[in-house]
């Protein structure tokens, strides 16, 4: 399989993690992103190289992501992919119990920064040669209106409308899609779960899928992704698991 090479965001565990370690098995470059050190399973892997970066910081992405792709040389991959995996789920509170400083930390981390990073992305490797593909992990929640969560809600609904957008004027240039994995044994799900139910009444819901073993495994899902990043798609199609790649 031709060598590609690949920028994810939130390697630090979970769906990021997951996915970098089998694109690394696959023979791939990853430069992750997160805002803690490289995860132990990725730090001495030969092929990943880490950025440590706070997404919230959105006024300084243009140069972080300018950074890495100045280390990349398109000559030697058939593909670069970008994936905006990070996200921030919290608050996960009724809507006039949220504070402003909350509701600005999930929508930079979860909204603007993905819409900042596949722009750069898009701008920045506008000359190169080869296959290019932005992957924007979105989430059912983006359609559906479930109590406590209209923070997290809303970014993901507005990343399936930027990706829609998106798809509107690349046409053929650039593939950008979402996908919703559905429900993923992941850390954020176990915040979700692990809530008072007095204070997140849909606690029980993710303890109840999570006792009833409904949950994907990241590594589970980490293939279906990269089945989905082979295939070739429409650009500004968004996805769920359960659809034909």
């Amino acid at each position: 399989m031709p060598k590609r090479c690949f920028i994810i965001t939130g390697t630090s565990k979970g769906m990021g993690e997951a996915l970098s370690r089998t694109m690394l098995d696959r023979g791939d470059t990853v430069y992750g992103i997160s805002r803690s050190e490289a995860a132990e399973t990725l730090a001495q892997r030969p092929g990943y190289i880490h950025t440590r970066f706070d997404l919230m910081q959105t006024a300084h992405i243009d140069r972080m992501l300018c950074s890495i792709l100045q280390q990349i040389d398109p000559d030697e991959y058939e593909m670069i992919c970008l994936v905006n995996n990070a996200a921030m789920l919290e608050p996960l509170k009724l809507v006039e119990d949220m504070l402003p400083e909350e509701v600005t930390a999930n929508i930079q981390i979860s909204l603007i920064a993905p819409m900042i990073l596949t722009s750069v992305f898009i701008r920045d490797t506008r000359g190169w040669e080869i296959r290019k593909k932005v992957v924007q992990i979105t989430s059912g929640s983006g359609s559906a209106a479930n109590p406590a969560m209209s923070v997290y809600s809303t970014a993901k609904a507005g990343l399936n409308m930027f990706t829609r957008c998106a798809g509107t004027e690349l046409s053929d240039r650039v593939e950008v899609i979402a996908v919703d994995p559905g429900m993923v044994d992941t850390p954020m799900q176990a915040i979700a779960r692990n809530k008072n139910a007095e204070d997140f009444a849909l606690s029980v819901y993710f303890e109840q899928a999570y006792q009833a073993g409904q949950l994907k495994k990241p590594d589970e899902l980490a293939e279906h992704l990269a089945r989905i990043i082979d295939a070739r798609l429409e650009s500004g199609r968004v996805l769920t698991y359960l659809e034909n790649e």
